[in-house]
C-alpha cells in the first residue's frame, strides 16, 4: 500500500474572496476542482498580519507569544537598537522538527533563513541573504543555480517599472515550478511544502490592476494567477489517490489608500520624542518618551528599568494604554473610522514570551496601512503602493482524507498543523459538516 502524503501550496496574502472569485470565472479552474472536491474556509492570519509573523505560525502551530515572532524587526533587549529575527529566532519547532521520521521538501517558505538540518530538504524563502545560506543540503545549491533559481524579485527595480515586475514574477515563478519538479522526481518525500510569494508581490504593486478591469495590466495580473493554478494543476496530477492537498494563505489583501504613520501620531500628542530631528532611529528617543512603535503598529510603552531612557512607572502603565487607546479610537480620516481594533497584548497573545511582545497592537480599518517609519511628515499621506495585508481574510482549502477532522468555528493561521497532523490519523479519511462556502 502506498504511504499516504500531503503537500501544502501556499499563496502569500491571497485572500478568501479573491480566491473564491478567481476560482469562479475561469482564471484558476484547478483550484475551482479542489474546492468541489474539499473543504473551503476563511481564516484569521496573526496580528501583526505580517507574513514573518504569520508563517511561523502556520508552521509551528503556535501563538506568537510561544513561537516569539512579533514582527520583521525587534529591539535588542535594553536596547532601542533594531534587530531582524530569522529561523534561529523561532522558539518553537516547525512542523518537520516535530516529527522528524517524515522525510519533507520545504520550498520559499518565509522565516525559514539560514536553513537547518532537517530530514529532507529545505530552501528558505523571503528574508534569504544568499542562496547558499538558504539551502539544506548545500549540495543542491549548484543544481538551483544551474536552474536560475530566485528567492525572490528585486524589489526595487519592481517599484520603477511595472514591465520588469511582470517579467521578473514570471521568471521566479518558472523557476521555482522547475525546481519543485527535479526535487518531486528526486526526493522521496512524505511532506512537500511550496510557497508561492509573487501573489503578494503582484498584488502589493498591482491591485488596483485587478479591481479596475479596464487597467492596462489587469489581463497581466489575471494571467500570472492563471500560471499559478496551472501549477497547482500539475501538483493535482502527480498526487496519488490516498494524498493530500492543502492550499492556504497566510493573510489577505485589499486596496490601499492610505499609509498611516503610528510613529508621528504619537509625536503629535507628546508621547514620542527625539534627542535629534529628524531621527536617524530609534536610538535617538530621549528622556519624556512614553512610548514609541515598531512596524506596523505594535506600540511599546517605554518602561522603566526596562529601557535606556524608559520613564513610564510601573503604576502609570494602565493611565497611558488608556490614553493611547482613546487617542487610536478618534482617528478618523473623511469621517471614516481609521483604526478597526486597538488590541492589547494578553488579549491576543499567549506563551512564555508574553514579556516581549508589544503592549498594545493596532489594526488598521479597511484601506489604511499602519507604519512604523519615524521619517515621516504628515500622519496620514498616499500609500506608494495600491494593495495592502489584511488580516481576516486568509483562506484554508483542504483536499483528500479530511471527512474526520472537527475544523474550529473560527480559523486560525496557527491551526494549520494540528489540522495537518490529523489528516492520515485515521486510514480512509476525508472533513464532514463543512462545505464549499459562499
Amino acid at each position: 500500500m502506498a504511504k499516504k502524503r500531503t503537500f501544502i501550496i501556499g499563496l502569500d496574502g491571497v485572500p478568501y474572496r479573491l480566491i473564491q472569485e478567481l476560482s469562479e470565472n475561469g482564471t484558476m479552474p484547478h483550484v475551482r476542482m479542489l474546492m468541489n472536491d474539499g473543504v473551503f474556509r476563511q481564516m484569521e492570519s496573526s496580528i501583526p498580519e505580517v507574513s514573518s509573523v504569520a508563517w511561523a505560525s502556520i508552521i509551528t502551530g503556535s501563538n506568537p507569544g510561544t513561537h516569539g515572532i512579533f514582527g520583521f524587526t525587534d529591539l535588542a533587549p535594553g536596547t532601542y537598537k533594531l534587530i531582524f529575527p530569522n529561523f534561529n529566532t523561532i522558539k518553537s519547532d516547525p512542523f518537520w522538527q516535530q516529527d522528524t521520521t517524515k522525510r519533507r521538501v520545504i520550498i520559499n517558505v518565509p522565516t525559514t533563513y539560514p536553513a537547518k538540518e532537517l530530514n529532507g530538504v529545505l530552501i528558505a524563502g523571503f528574508v534569504a541573504l544568499n542562496l547558499e545560506k538558504a539551502t539544506y543540503p548545500a549540495s543542491l545549491v549548484p543544481q538551483l543555480k544551474n536552474m536560475d533559481y530566485r528567492i525572490d524579485i528585486d524589489l526595487q527595480r519592481a517599484s520603477k517599472s511595472t514591465i520588469f515586475l511582470l517579467e521578473e514574477l514570471s521568471r521566479t515563478l518558472q523557476a521555482r515550478i522547475a525546481v519543485c519538479r527535479y526535487l518531486w522526481q528526486s526526493e522521496k518525500w512524505d511532506t512537500f511544502m511550496l510557497v508561492f510569494t509573487g501573489t503578494d508581490r503582484l498584488m502589493h504593486f498591482l491591485w488596483h490592476a485587478y479591481e479596475d478591469e479596464a487597467h492596462p495590466h489587469h489581463a497581466a495580473f489575471m494571467h500570472y494567477f492563471h500560471e499559478v493554478d496551472e501549477a497547482i494543476g500539475e501538483i493535482m496530477r502527480n498526487m496519488e489517490q490516498d494524498d493530500s492537498i492543502i492550499l492556504l494563505s497566510d493573510h489577505g489583501f485589499e486596496r490601499l489608500d492610505r499609509d498611516v504613520y503610528i510613529n508621528l501620531i504619537l509625536k503629535q500628542h507628546g508621547l514620542l520624542k527625539f534627542r535629534n530631528e529628524p531621527p536617524s532611529s530609534l536610538e535617538d528617543i530621549s528622556e519624556g518618551t512614553k512610548a514609541f512603535a515598531l512596524d506596523p503598529a505594535r506600540i511599546y510603552l517605554n518602561l522603566e528599568n526596562k529601557y535606556p531612557r524608559g520613564c513610564v512607572k510601573p503604576q502609570e502603565q494602565e493611565s497611558v494604554l488608556r490614553e493611547l487607546e482613546s487617542i487610536f479610537a478618534s482617528l478618523y480620516y473623511n469621517a471614516k473610522k481609521v483604526i478597526k481594533k486597538c488590541y492589547r497584548r494578553e488579549e491576543i497573545y499567549k506563551g512564555q514570551f508574553m514579556h516581549q511582545a508589544p503592549d498594545i497592537v493596532l489594526l488598521g480599518n479597511e484601506g489604511f496601512n499602519l507604519r512604523g517609519s519615524i521619517e515621516a511628515e504628515q500622519a496620514l499621506d498616499n500609500g506608494t503602493l495600491t494593495g495592502k495585508h489584511s488580516q481576516s481574510d486568509a483562506f484554508l482549502l483542504i483536499q483528500g482524507n479530511s471527512d474526520k477532522i472537527a475544523l474550529p468555528e473560527k480559523l486560525r493561521v496557527s491551526d494549520v498543523v494540528d489540522i495537518m497532523n490529523k489528516l492520515h490519523d485515521e486510514p480512509g479519511s476525508s472533513v464532514t459538516g463543512f462545505g464549499l462556502t459562499g
